[in-house]
């Protein structure tokens, strides 16, 4: 049976698959400290990056029809698979019945937008998980906007991995970043942009700046994020007026809390507190 959604002021929910949304989540505080937050890692299945369309797709809203039920009106999708596979369907089939008022943004949108004015070139370079590069989300949002601009694209299935087991300082990364940065050079020689499609790869960027030609910007995307979700809410007062500012940050993951906290921290350089739950 359909909840009925609390009308009520509430925090703004931040939903990844597993750990990397925290980089978001870390920049978004950074730029908005005052307002309340929920953080949500699905990481009892994790990775999203090699699932199919369909079942993100139905992962991604039940975590966003759990963060409505917990009071959230606004969630970001902190997680470049669930934007790329799941957000369109959400906000077009699934907002106008669960409540029309409420909104689900992304992270592919806000990084696409800055990138117009960064590359010279007009080559740009996608570093991302196997499921964002075949969705081709970053190459038709960047068209859209800029349809001059070449998109070339390297799945790095490899990355995600690395950080999650905390080796992305290790020598064995370095073999994984090198292989994959130089197949995407090779693929465009020109590109002098890079953007980083995966929220896990900032941990990894001082190995891809290693790597990476000195003349290529690199684009990550935290604080593309928070400064388009400040943006946002300043011309939406109407949802700023819903999102509490109390300053506070509640984690929640579908795994072991005890696993999660150990994790988080490679992210966050701190000790947090963290409950597990069950969406459905």
């Amino acid at each position: 049976m359909k909840k009925e959604l609390s009308k009520k002021a509430g925090a703004i929910g931040i939903f990844d698959s597993g750990y990397g949304g925290l980089t978001i989540l870390n920049q978004i505080k950074n730029s908005m400290p005052e307002y309340d937050y929920i953080y949500l890692g699905d990481n009892a299945r994790t990775p999203y990056g090699t699932r199919s369309f369909e079942i993100v797709y139905e992962f991604t809203l039940q975590a966003v029809t759990k963060l409505f039920e917990m009071g959230c009106h606004l969630v970001i999708l902190a997680c470049n698979t669930a934007s790329a596979k799941a957000l369109r369907s959400i906000q077009i089939n699934d907002l106008p019945s669960i409540d029309p008022n409420r909104r689900v943004l992304g992270v592919i949108r806000p990084t696409v937008e800055c990138i117009g004015d960064i590359t010279h070139s007009r080559h740009v370079g996608i570093l991302a998980t196997t499921g964002t590069i075949n969705s081709c989300s970053y190459p038709l949002e960047i068209h859209k906007l800029y349809p001059e601009i070449t998109v070339s694209g390297e799945a790095c299935p490899m990355w995600v991995p690395l950080v999650e087991n905390n080796e992305y300082n290790s020598p064995g990364a370095d073999y994984f970043v090198k292989k994959h940065i130089d197949s995407l050079l090779n693929k465009d020689p020109e590109i002098d942009t890079v953007i980083l499609g995966c929220t896990h790869y900032p941990l990894l960027l001082s190995k891809i700046k290693q790597y990476l030609p000195e003349d290529i910007t690199i684009v990550s995307q935290g604080e593309y994020v928070a400064q388009s979700l400040w943006n946002y809410l300043k011309r939406h007062p109407e949802m700023d007026k819903l999102c509490t500012k109390n300053s506070t940050c509640k984690f929640l993951t579908t795994e072991s809390e005890t696993k999660f906290s150990e994790s988080a921290s490679i992210f966050l350089n701190q000790k947090i507190d963290v409950e597990r739950v069950i969406i459905e």
